[in-house]
């Protein structure tokens, strides 16, 4: 029989048959298959939100992504009303792990969530799981929320998360030469320069 994972109010995940109703306050993940295997999903998931001084990092599911890289909101309430393009990109990118079947939960995309008004400000996660040690965060921010130290915050979170999963001992960042913004946000968030790759600024976390 074929079983779903979805995500309850509580925002944790649960396994149920395909064919069972998701009561109300529940989403679809995505993620489907035999009991064993959805149960070992659950059981192996790095995690499904993390939670900061003024934000609540709750990561994006597969179901949501490819309307987040449509630029529609999924049913989440976004500051200025849809994802931003660093956003939208970061969903494509999820959507099509997923149906590669390369994806892993935990090393995707998540929103930040503000606390105080429950608004999405923004978008963060890694470009891939796990390789050789380490993984590679982007972030975005809608514009009315930037110079509020959302992403410092965001990005230590998060940064710090990584390195204590197993097999990570590096979190990398990278941005532009004209990027001064972010290139504060990783400085503030502790990440130190490496070497320039291909003309991009290289930044790394390590244990």
């Amino acid at each position: 029989m074929t079983h779903v994972i979805a995500l309850d109010a509580q925002d944790g995940f649960v396994v149920l048959p395909a064919s069972a109703a998701l009561p109300d306050g529940w989403r679809a993940t995505g993620w489907s298959g035999d009991e064993p295997t959805c149960r070992r999903q659950v059981a192996e998931r790095p995690t499904a939100v993390l939670e900061t001084d003024r934000l609540r990092l709750r990561e994006v599911l597969p179901a949501e992504a490819p309307d987040l890289r449509e630029g529609r909101p999924a049913g989440l309430d976004w500051l200025g009303g849809t994802p931003g393009e660093g956003s939208q990109e970061a969903a494509g990118l999820l959507a099509g792990a997923h149906a590669a079947g390369r994806h892993r939960p935990g090393w995707g995309m998540y929103v930040l969530v503000r606390l105080e008004d429950g608004l999405v400000v923004g978008g963060m996660g890694f470009h891939g799981p796990p390789d050789d040690g380490s993984v590679e965060i982007g972030f975005d921010l809608h514009p009315d929320a930037r110079g509020r130290g959302y992403a410092t915050e965001a990005l230590a979170g998060l940064a710090h998360w990584a390195l204590h999963q197993p097999g990570v001992d590096t979190v990398l960042a990278t941005t532009t030469p004209d990027n001064l913004p972010s290139r504060r946000v990783m400085e503030r968030a502790g990440f130190a320069r490496r070497p320039d790759r291909e003309g991009v600024l290289v930044y790394a976390l390590t244990r």
